[in-house]
């Protein structure tokens, strides 16, 4: 929309020109089945196959360790639900954090219904997890570790290489949650060490609908999907040809441009904080002791429900959000701000502001502008319901 400032990308980002233009190529050239062997269905396959290509770049692995899925959800079930399953006979113990996304706290809720045992390590006050706590849960039948690399709520970038290092030392899998981390960290399955990655492609400028798993080579997990065997048969189902071409493209961008982003980022990460700071004085940046990806910050603003604020920060045109789009409109604080130590009402007075590459010093001054009078005229109503209840 025009004149407005979009600063939500942790929750989805704008398709790119060169995606969008990738798709509609394979929709009008590739549109076979790639399964089929005429050729038609192997214009399609090539498609797919480029795309793994460029998604196993991205990552520095090989093409045949990348499973296509539906999305980063898919990806988070995939590892957890297939791990559990395929390894229940050595262990039904799972190890995750309590700052996990939906997609992985849901799935672990899901397996414990079926009899596995969770345990979710708490966090530090800056939504850090300690490695050692992490190591001193697991026991004799643990089969998985899950934490993700990069908070989608705060931006804590967690300590995965170490704990994944330790953890598979004592013959346990170790799986991350990377849908924050692609195109703002370099990604390398090797230096994190572990066996499972998932991925989302609307989260680095490709469609919705997309997105990937790497799955270590000689790792064992079992279909959440039964068919005919797409996806080394880890992921039945025709493959959506278009979405994968686009999330290819967008994976090669995020890998090309990733150190230069990331820098911008971050300079218009520390503007926008420090403006704030400087203009409210008791607003608390959530997370700010602990490194951070350099998209995401989450503003504490106290006498204030975030709700509020958004709805005139959008009526401004400024697009922000109260932390995970999964989340939005439930009546619940944030369950990464809880187990940060926040009480319910610091929860609910939460704002993220998420950059990404549409982003310019001018989109950041203009919501320092804007952000210190609608908190101050929130802070009022809020004065005045408080006295006239």
């Amino acid at each position: 929309m025009a004149g407005r400032v979009y600063l939500d990308h942790a929750a989805t980002t704008p398709l790119r020109p060169e995606v969008r233009q990738r798709m509609v190529e394979v929709l009008g050239e590739a549109w076979g089945n790639p399964s089929s062997l005429h050729a038609e269905g192997r214009a399609a396959r090539a498609v797919v196959d480029q795309a793994r290509v460029q998604v196993a770049e991205l990552l520095g692995c090989r093409p045949r360790e990348v499973v296509f899925t539906s999305g980063g959800t898919e990806a988070d079930n995939l590892a957890l639900k297939g791990v559990a399953l395929a390894h229940r006979d050595r262990g039904r113990h799972i190890v995750t954090t309590a700052v996990e996304h939906p997609a992985v706290l849901e799935a672990c809720a899901a397996l414990e219904r079926q009899g596995f045992e969770v345990t979710r390590v708490p966090v530090d006050g800056d939504g850090r997890v300690d490695p050692e706590r992490v190591l001193a849960a697991l026991r004799p039948d643990t089969i998985l570790v899950s934490v993700m690399l990069v908070n989608n709520e705060v931006g804590t970038i967690q300590p995965v290489a170490e704990i994944a290092a330790a953890a598979r030392a004592r013959g346990v899998l170790v799986h991350t949650d990377a849908v924050q981390a692609a195109g703002v960290l370099l990604l390398d399955v090797e230096a994190l060490g572990v066996d499972l990655l998932s991925l989302s492609a609307h989260k680095i400028g490709g469609p919705k609908g997309a997105g990937a798993l790497y799955v270590r080579a000689g790792t064992q997990l079992l279909p959440l999907l039964d068919g005919g065997g797409q996806e080394r048969r880890l992921r039945s189902g025709t493959e959506n040809t278009a979405a994968i071409a686009g999330f290819g493209v967008a994976a090669e961008l995020a890998a090309r441009e990733c150190r230069d982003r990331a820098a911008r980022l971050a300079r218009l990460q520390r503007r926008l904080e420090e403006g704030i700071r400087a203009r409210i004085p008791d607003a608390r940046i959530h997370g700010a002791g602990a490194p951070r990806a350099p998209h995401i910050t989450n503003v504490g603003l106290p006498g204030v429900t975030a709700d509020t604020v958004l709805i005139q920060l959008d009526l401004e045109g400024i697009a922000a959000s109260s932390g995970s789009a999964c989340s939005a409109g439930t009546p619940e604080p944030s369950h990464v701000l809880q187990a940060m130590g926040l009480a319910a009402d610091e929860a609910f007075g939460a704002v993220r502001f998420s950059l990404g590459d549409g982003n310019s010093e001018a989109d950041v001054d203009r919501v320092l502008e804007v952000l210190p009078r609608v908190v101050e005229r929130a802070r009022r109503a809020q004065a005045l319901g408080l006295a006239g209840a």
